[in-house]
């Protein structure tokens, strides 16, 4: 095969795409797969956005597709199914006054052992019964400590408040009062997160959500008037909360969304943390998320000079939006302002905010003269506020704290496991069938039911060069030549580290190496953070192991093809992460007759183990290992216990004597040769 023409006009697409980028420096260059990954990465990136085509094709009143997008939408941010709606349980800690203006500070639950602290701003003169427009206002990241980013954005309650608003304030997971984390897959090595499906994203908007059941419900909200606004993280918060919730009448989000080209390619993504993006499981271009708000007003502003949101791809969206909310009708409920400066508020930005959220939730768009009134500044390399931050305060001291909150382990637990049971003896077809259907719904989506053959170029000696898929060109090591001939079959060796030796061969077998993406000639940088690569692909549809998988699949096509007609059977193995790679690729198929792992992780929670998009909504790694059944597997170096349910579903598949699982100390590891 020669150089792939698709990999060199992808790689001379990218460098065009990126050397004009807005991004936030150089692409990584110090390994030989940087560029080619860059690559991929650009041409997936138009793919999905090419989906925006629908969209705009699509716009007619189809409350099906409607229901269908709402449903992945939720899905993508960790909240199908809602979490529970508990009590709110709204506490006020304590009041302040001000001219124009009552301040409370409370905190409320969102979900179970979900604290939220917030400020409520509220008119302090208003006629008994008088029912009050509501803002929900967001924070962008604002570290303010113990005080809670609320307190940098206090001038905004002030406003809305002095102006016949009740407003509330909510704290983010991460710089709240009660600390969390968003940096799980930016800078913790949480990409656990990514098989969970989970994403602070979808705290912030579930969080919100119930920000506005709190002010729905109170007797001085008018529930048909509710807003939304907030800068930053706060305007992507926003998008999430008005595309999820139709309750929003008017949203403003201030430098939150770019899109895909700008992220990707661009390399926006470097700059953002996890709650800037949800798990994108089904490839939504990303303008279709602020397009679930149309037809209700959208006020979208930018700023020129802001390094993250570059005016590159707020252009893009901008005029996409118009478009979307053009063939809806509404043309005269979306606007675009645009800000000179970088990443901040500004005079115009928060005068054409209020202007916008007054036009639309109390009848009045009189141009707004008083939006600098009272706002935090910074002076001598300081912040100054109008009011001490530590008096915004809903807890005072630690101690204040209830027992029991989970903010800081919310990951774990926010989005449920899945849990698809295990097969009767009788049930064991229709069982695996269900599973199938729900990795393919998300997980392996990019799976080929009916794959074409790869390309191949074979060396002189030296390693086939398998194209995968379209930019993407993997190493395959065959056996030395002699050892073919007499082969009854071939044992495929997934490699998960560079230069990793492969177990020595059985008799009658012929050892073949795969070193797919990542690994090898393809590995590229990794740098943590902000581990460009492995995030973009998430946000792309994928992971690196989800690729891999289909590695994997190429390789076993190649090594069939070179059979001829009579194509020997295929084992599969792999080493701990890469073995769970290999078991993936044998699920889907029929060609591989035996698996062996050696030292397997026993659930995708764990260090080491692949990141796989959503794969902990379906099922753990003992209970997918299920589907292999009845081919034979063994299972090397592990603690039995957690894979008894893999011996389990091997018994109700009527192939108990198929599985074997030896713990550590049971014999040696494998012997290794080259």
């Amino acid at each position: 095969m020669p150089r792939s023409p698709i990999l060199a006009a992808l790689l001379v697409a990218w460098l065009a795409v990126h050397a004009g980028a807005q991004g936030l420096g150089s692409a990584d260059a110090s390994s030989p797969g940087d560029a080619p990954i860059r690559a991929w990465l650009a041409a997936r990136t138009a793919r999905v956005e090419a989906g925006l085509d629908e969209d705009l094709r699509r716009h007619e009143d189809d409350p099906s597709r409607r229901a269908r997008l709402r449903a992945e939408y939720l899905h993508m941010l960790g909240l199908d199914p809602l979490p529970e709606r508990v009590p709110l349980e709204t506490t006020v800690t304590g009041t302040l006054a001000g001219e124009g203006y009552v301040v409370e500070m409370l905190h409320y639950r969102a979900a179970p052992g979900l604290v939220v602290t917030a400020n409520l701003w509220r008119p302090s003169a208003a006629p008994a019964g008088t029912r009050h427009p509501a803002i929900l206002y967001v924070c962008g990241h604002s570290g303010r400590g113990r005080d809670g980013n609320k307190t940098a954005f206090q001038d905004h309650g002030m406003w809305f408040a002095r102006h016949g608003y009740v407003c509330l304030v909510v704290d983010t997971l991460q710089l709240g009062e009660i600390p969390g984390i968003h940096h799980g897959t930016y800078r913790e090595g949480r990409f656990w997160w990514q098989s969970r499906g989970y994403t602070p994203a979808g705290v912030e908007c579930w969080n919100g959500i119930r920000g506005l059941d709190l002010l729905a419900a109170r007797d001085d909200v008018d529930a048909a008037r509710l807003g939304v606004t907030g800068i930053s993280g706060g305007g992507a918060t926003t998008l999430w909360i008005a595309a999820a919730d139709d309750r929003v009448a008017a949203a403003a989000p201030v430098s939150g969304m770019a899109d895909l080209t700008g992220y990707v390619p661009g390399a926006c993504i470097d700059g953002h943390c996890d709650c800037m993006f949800m798990v994108n499981a089904f490839a939504w271009p990303w303008t279709r998320i602020a397009a679930l708000v149309a037809p209700r007003p959208l006020l979208f502003v930018n700023s020129d000079a802001d390094p993250i949101f570059p005016m590159s791809a707020n252009e893009r969206v901008a005029a996409a939006l118009e478009r979307v909310y053009a063939l809806h009708g509404a043309g005269d409920r979306f606007d675009a302002q645009v800000s000179v400066g970088g990443h901040a508020y500004r005079s115009d930005i928060r005068a054409g905010v209020y202007r916008f959220l007054n036009t639309w939730l109390k009848d009045d768009p009189r141009p707004v003269d008083d939006g600098d009134r009272d706002v935090v500044v910074e002076e001598g390399g300081r912040a100054v506020h109008p009011i001490p931050p530590e008096r915004l305060r809903v807890f005072p001291t630690d101690a204040d704290i209830p027992a029991g909150v989970t903010n800081g382990t919310i990951d774990a637990t926010f989005v449920p496991l899945g849990n698809p049971g295990l097969p009767t003896a009788d049930g064991f077809g229709r069982w695996r069938d269900q599973v199938l259907h729900a990795l393919r719904r998300t997980t392996f989506r990019e799976i080929p039911v009916d794959p074409a053959p790869p390309g191949v170029e074979r060396g002189d000696g030296g390693a086939w060069r398998v194209e995968s898929e379209p930019g993407i060109v993997v190493d395959v090591w065959p056996p030395p030549p002699a050892a073919l001939p007499g082969a009854r079959r071939h044992r495929l060796f997934v490699r998960g580290v560079d230069g990793e030796a492969p177990p020595r061969p059985e008799e009658g077998e012929a050892t073949w190496v795969l070193d797919p993406r990542g690994v090898g000639r393809t590995r590229w940088t990794v740098r943590n953070p902000p581990r460009h690569v492995e995030r973009s692909m998430a946000l792309l549809g994928d992971t690196v192991a989800g690729g891999q998988v289909r590695d994997t699949l190429a390789a076993i096509a190649a090594i069939r093809a070179a059979d001829g007609a009579t194509p020997r059977p295929i084992g599969l193995v792999g080493r701990g992460g890469a073995g769970i790679v290999a078991a993936d690729a044998a699920i889907f198929s029929p060609h591989v007759d035996a698996v062996t792992l050696e030292t397997p992780p026993a659930s995708h929670m764990h260090d080491g183990a692949p990141p796989l998009l959503g794969i902990l909504r379906v099922a753990d790694i003992p209970l997918l290992l299920g589907l292999l059944a009845p081919r034979r597997l063994e299972i090397e170096g592990v603690d039995p216990a957690p894979f008894a349910d893999t011996a389990a579903i091997y018994a109700a598949a009527g192939a108990a004597g198929q599985v074997t699982i030896r713990a550590a100390a049971a014999r040696p590891s494998l012997e290794q040769g080259r």
